[in-house]
């Protein structure tokens, strides 16, 4: 087996040294300038999610559930006591379809 030895001298090794130096400083520059840049990330809330948020601020304020009224209409509806006002239902159904336009 032979073995080229004639190209390996000094210089060669100090050119080669001085290259990858500066390959290095090349490749430093490089990623401090892209930190510089990652510092001026910004971030932009959209209008859904604004509305989300806001969507979620009123069910955590709307009253809790009150357990014993839905427990006497139960029994009322069960019972056959419970009347409906028709003209009541259909003036709110129109509100509530109303509203959501």
């Amino acid at each position: 087996m032979v073995i080229n030895i004639n190209s390996l001298n000094a210089n060669n090794q100090v050119k080669q040294t001085q290259q990858q130096v500066k390959q290095q400083s090349v490749q430093t520059a490089s990623n401090s300038a892209q930190v510089k840049s990652a510092g001026q990330d910004s971030v932009s809330i959209t209008p859904q999610a604004k509305q989300l948020n806001e969507l979620q601020k009123q069910a955590a304020d709307a009253p809790v559930i009150n357990q014993k009224k839905i427990d006497e209409l139960k029994k009322a509806i069960s019972a056959g006591d419970y009347k409906i006002n028709p003209e009541k239902l259909a003036a709110n159904i129109a509100n509530f379809e109303f509203n959501l336009i």
